[in-house]
């Protein structure tokens, strides 16, 4: 039976910039969560399936943390051999998601992203055909900018790790973005025939990919979160403290 939907969680994170020695998204938040457990309760409630794609050394932990899991049959794995971005994890594990409709995308730290924010954005996506979904927040200093023009369309993306100046207030995504599957992985392709490595992190990423969509035929749907927390991620120790301290659910 063909999948409805299908989340792609890119953890391939090692945690070395938090002091941790395991994957950065078994980290814990309490004494009964994870960055996992939260992100696991939210993205099953609305997705038929799960893939978290890690990296070499985490992998063993990973499954070792999750064989008592009784939702084990909805989830699957896969690594991500070298860190070089994103796009390249996300694209690497195309089989496990090529068979949905639509693409679930979450970063695997974006711990605070509301049930609201998920299943609003799969809601307005609605398996519509070459879209997607990009849910924004107003940020006071955005690390990634979304550049809108006219009739809402996608121009750019300026992005503070590559070293381009983002302007204050400006669109920063939640780390969440859905995507039509049909056709998604040859537009990949065509963008990697062209897209230039970052300046600063040598990466091809995944984010210019978006506006390059909006050029070539795609409709990209901005939905507008009021609650600025969903942007921030689980990145350094301050952010950590932060999660820490708020109730995530």
């Amino acid at each position: 039976m063909k999948l409805r939907s299908c989340a792609v969680i890119p953890a391939a994170g090692r945690g070395t910039r938090l002091g941790l020695d395991r994957p950065k998204i078994l980290a814990s938040l309490n004494d009964d969560e994870t960055i996992w457990s939260v992100l696991r309760d939210k993205v099953l409630e609305i997705v038929d399936r799960v893939h978290v794609v890690l990296s070499p050394d985490g992998e063993a932990v990973f499954h070792a943390a999750l064989k008592n899991d009784p939702r084990m049959d909805r989830i699957s794995t896969s690594v991500q051999p070298r860190p070089i971005g994103m796009g390249d994890a996300i694209f690497g594990c195309y089989d496990n998601w090529s068979g949905a409709e639509c693409l679930l995308v979450i970063w695997g730290d974006q711990v605070f992203v509301s049930p609201q924010t998920l299943s609003g954005a799969l809601s307005l996506h609605a398996a519509s055909p070459k879209t997607v979904v990009l849910p924004v927040a107003s940020l006071s200093q955005p690390y990634a900018e979304y550049v809108f023009g006219a009739e809402d369309t996608l121009i750019a993306v300026r992005q503070s790790r590559e070293g381009d100046a983002c302007a204050p207030n400006g669109w920063n995504d939640i780390g969440t973005f859905v995507l039509s599957v049909t056709g998604l992985k040859p537009a990949w392709d065509a963008y990697l025939s062209r897209a230039s490595l970052g300046e600063t992190t040598g990466e091809i990423n995944f984010l210019p990919f978006l506006p390059f969509l909006a050029g070539h035929g795609w409709t990209v749907r901005r939905l507008v979160v009021t609650d600025a927390r969903e942007a921030r991620g689980v990145n350094s120790i301050d952010d950590m403290v932060f999660f820490r301290s708020i109730p995530l659910r």
